[in-house]
């Protein structure tokens, strides 16, 4: 017995006069070949991540470099403090690992996001060089509302992480050893529409601010 959704797709080809085919479909995704590719992000790692860090600010995203993950929390009270924004974050599962204990002012809490969370601190699968682009993908460590419900978002990212083009990042994940997640997301600099008289307004589908912390080191 077939489902729903195969019956409604042969409907579809039937209409179209198209004939169902899964191999040559297999095949096609199989033999996938990339769009044409920059030349402004096909340089050796070192570049890329300072292509990256040059295009997020160029995207209206604070930045900041550290050494290691020892050295995140207190990267991220310093400039919480600079933005006069609270000691309270929302955290993504992944990053619970971190020696947050290192800065006791901080208060940390795992988990989605709600409305009343005013910072989330989250992960990122890939940083595209290219345009300083965020590739974000969804899944029980990394709940998507961390991504745009706060008005201000902070992403950990490790320069190893970084990838020269979007092309890159895709080949990265389907050579991961999961499944495809339900939502990868990108996304470049904070939320922002000049759609109403040409006014730059900021945080209008997401948050206002976005920083980046890029750890120059792998978990040892």
């Amino acid at each position: 017995m077939t489902d729903a959704r195969s019956q409604i797709l042969g409907l579809v080809r039937r209409a179209r006069g198209e004939r169902a085919d899964a191999a040559a479909v297999d095949a096609r995704l199989a033999a996938r070949r990339p769009n044409l590719i920059p030349a402004r992000a096909q340089l050796p790692h070192a570049e890329q991540v300072a292509l990256f860090l040059k295009m997020a600010a160029e995207a209206a995203c604070t930045v900041e470099r550290v050494a290691a993950d020892a050295d995140v929390p207190e990267a991220l009270a310093t400039y919480l403090a600079a933005q006069n924004l609270p000691a309270e974050v929302r955290i993504a599962p992944s990053l619970a690992g971190l020696p947050w204990d290192r800065r006791p002012t901080l208060t940390v809490r795992p988990g989605k996001a709600d409305p009343a969370d005013a910072v989330s601190v989250t992960g990122a699968f890939a940083g595209v060089a290219e345009t300083g682009t965020l590739m974000m993908l969804s899944g029980p460590e990394h709940p998507t509302t961390l991504n745009f419900l706060p008005d201000t978002h902070v992403v950990v990212i490790r320069a190893s992480q970084v990838v020269g083009t979007y092309e890159d990042g895709w080949a990265r994940l389907r050579a991961g050893p999961g499944t495809m997640p339900r939502t990868v997301n990108f996304i470049t600099g904070p939320s922002r529409t000049a759609d109403i008289e040409m006014t730059l307004y900021m945080g209008a589908h997401g948050p206002r601010r976005l920083h980046v912390i890029l750890v120059d080191s792998d978990p040892s």
